[in-house]
């Protein structure tokens, strides 16, 4: 039962990594009549869902019982004000990411990004080296390398791109790059934070959840207030919404509650299996699909070499001849 689990959330964490990824990429540059969804409104609606999701988890964990929920949420979240506070920094930084990558997909083809994005892996690890006190292995240390290496191969210009007049101009390509490495800092540290918070309380990862997307739907609805107050009061919060704008909002909510389950019954190395595997299908995609993207061999080696740290950073050679378990 629990391998069935850990290819199921394995599978469900490609689709919905590369699902995401192509339709937000997608619905930032199809032209259509009217003004644009706005990502900021996209961010809140996301979090609201997220919280729907896991309140209708935690009432499947309290055997379907109102009653049961509501003494757990009321224990959990508001007869202790301290712990949930916690939550709040991590949650403004995950809404900061939440909406940079909409910034990134704008700028950024799907292939270029997925790769690039990668670099949560090293800050991931910078984070969990200085604020967790861990120790990265001899393999881990060489995948970070790696790493940066194969990043800087896919970020190195191509000849080959011949949108000099669209909007994989060098300056969107900038706005893109910076919106992806801002991205990556925010997501390692908020990663890192949260990790910590979950290590030192013994509230269920749901539970947490709902905590996170409560501050993240304030943090979102102020951003919305600050950035885009004036086109909501002049067209509504839902302007420019369609279908392909509720799949996008969708599959962002999904996101964190599907890590959660990888987390729980996955391992490194099939986590990385998936992001590579994901890697590979929004490159395919994003060439044959979307044509926004014309991949070069400098781009490839850069990929490779991206997949391949993201494998080594999980391996975890097992000690020979030490049958006793740590």
């Amino acid at each position: 039962m629990s391998a069935n689990l850990k290819y199921l959330s394995l599978g469900i964490l490609v689709f919905q990594t590369t699902s995401l990824v192509l339709t937000m990429r997608y619905s930032r540059t199809l032209k259509e009549e009217g003004p644009r969804y706005l990502s900021s409104t996209a961010v809140v609606v996301a979090e609201l869902l997220k919280i729907m999701a896991c309140i209708l988890l935690v009432y499947k964990d309290s055997k379907c019982s109102l009653r049961t929920l509501n003494r757990v949420l009321h224990d959990e979240i508001l007869n202790k004000p301290m712990e949930t506070l916690k939550l709040a920094i991590p949650s403004g930084i995950y809404t900061l990411q939440n909406n940079l990558l909409y910034v990134a997909l704008s700028n950024l083809d799907a292939a270029t990004y997925q790769v690039t994005y990668q670099l949560k892996i090293l800050t991931t690890a910078l984070f969990s080296v200085s604020m967790l006190s861990k120790k990265l292995s001899v393999f881990q240390w060489l995948s970070l390398v790696i790493l940066m290496t194969g990043v800087a191969f896919v970020q190195w210009p191509s000849d080959s791109q011949e949108f000099d007049s669209k909007e994989l101009s060098a300056s969107s390509q900038f706005v893109g790059l910076m919106a992806v490495l801002i991205a990556c800092f925010s997501s390692g540290f908020a990663g890192v934070y949260f990790e910590k918070i979950l290590k030192e309380t013994k509230q269920s990862v749901w539970i947490r959840n709902i905590q996170l997307g409560f501050f993240g739907s304030i943090f979102g609805l102020m951003g919305v207030y600050i950035y885009d107050g004036e086109l909501v009061s002049k067209n509504g919060f839902f302007q420019g919404y369609n279908r392909l704008t509720w799949i996008v909002v969708a599959l962002q909510a999904l996101g964190g509650l599907v890590i959660a389950a990888v987390i729980k019954y996955a391992d490194n190395i099939l986590k990385g299996f998936a992001t590579s595997l994901s890697i590979i299908l929004s490159t395919l995609i994003s060439y044959f699909w979307l044509q926004d993207f014309v991949p070069s061999s400098i781009f490839f080696l850069g990929a490779i070499l991206v997949i391949t740290a993201t494998f080594l950073y999980g391996y975890d050679p097992k000690p020979a001849g030490n049958p006793t378990k740590a």
